[in-house]
């Protein structure tokens, strides 16, 4: 599969502020909602990657309409990509600040200089060194306060209304799934034994995490397809509660083996993509192709659920034997 980041040939635009106090600890503000991805957690990473502090340093405002900037929706697998870029470019600016005061301080040129691991040091010359918190003191006595802003906008274009042609996103996901199931010629019942998960994610910021999104996608597409279809009866959902509705439990969940690519992007955040979206993507294909391969009988629409299976075999075999008395 390939899935492209971000809004569709639209503008989606973040904005975040980063403050490094006096103490050490840096507070992040930004307007993305973490809904369960992870992306609090990878937003506080590169703000610690790209100010050289410790990620329990940093403090996140996250989703406060009232104080943080606009970062557009949690959705499309942008937030990583496009938040943190904005993140990147924040702290970044407040990293100018430190470097320009730090450069007074060694009397060296602040381009020369490096943030990392609580210190800022020459390039050339790492004994020329100065800690942040000595930094952060004579800031306080000079009266200037650390902080930056930053915000980043993909460059796309707008799809061609004649011939669907643009440029309507600037990075993609790209993903191969592959699925060992299972099936019961019996009773229909179909069990996923196993799926490898092969996702280029860019860079992982945080590989735990990225597992954590493939093996829930994995979940999810196993529901879309084998368990979960939405039945309507006269323009009424005939089964609104989850005794009709059936999801995965974490009985029906296989192994799942996640083998996470890091291709860097050039425009990401150090690299990195998203892979919200992308983890469910190709899941239920593979089931799919999975089940076609272990009947010999193709199925064209989701759920495929035993009912369907045990239909598709008793066609099957009615076929069959209609050939066999014409022979």
């Amino acid at each position: 599969m390939w899935y492209g980041i971000g809004n569709t040939g639209l503008p989606n635009p973040a904005g975040a502020f980063v403050q490094v106090l006096y103490d050490g600890t840096v507070i992040l503000s930004t307007g993305c909602a973490d809904i369960g991805q992870g992306s609090t957690t990878a937003l506080a990473q590169i703000v610690a990657e790209q100010l050289g502090v410790h990620v329990d340093d940093v403090r996140v405002v996250a989703a406060d309409t009232a104080v943080t900037p606009d970062a557009g929706a949690t959705s499309a697998s942008r937030q990583t990509y496009i938040s943190g870029n904005a993140v990147k470019k924040a702290a970044a600016n407040a990293g100018l600040i430190i470097t320009g005061k730090a450069a007074e301080m060694l009397e060296v040129p602040p381009e020369d200089l490096v943030l990392s691991e609580g210190s800022v040091f020459s390039a050339a010359d790492p004994s020329i060194r100065v800690t942040l918190q000595e930094v952060l003191a004579q800031c306080r006595r000079d009266g200037i306060q650390v902080l930056g802003a930053g915000s980043f906008n993909p460059a796309v274009t707008g799809l061609d209304e004649e011939t669907g042609q643009g440029v309507p996103y600037a990075t993609y996901a790209f993903a191969t799934q592959w699925a060992e199931v299972e099936v019961d010629t019996e009773t229909g019942q179909v069990e996923v034994l196993r799926v490898v998960a092969a996702h280029d994610v860019g860079r992982a910021v945080n590989p735990l995490a990225v597992e954590g999104q493939v093996e829930g996608g994995c979940a999810m597409g196993l529901g879309y397809a084998l368990m979960e279809e939405v039945v309507i009866a006269g323009g009424v959902i005939a089964n609104p509660r989850l005794s009709s509705y059936l999801i995965p439990t974490a009985c029906d969940c296989p192994e799942v083996t996640t083998i996470i690519v890091e291709d860097a992007e050039k425009t990401g955040p150090f690299g990195a993509k998203g892979v919200g979206e992308p983890a469910l993507i190709p899941t239920a294909p593979a089931i799919a192709n999975a089940v076609s391969n272990a009947l010999g009988i193709r199925f064209y629409d989701l759920p495929i659920t035993p009912e369907k299976i045990l239909r598709a075999l008793k066609a099957r075999a009615e076929q069959d034997a209609g050939a066999g008395r014409g022979q």
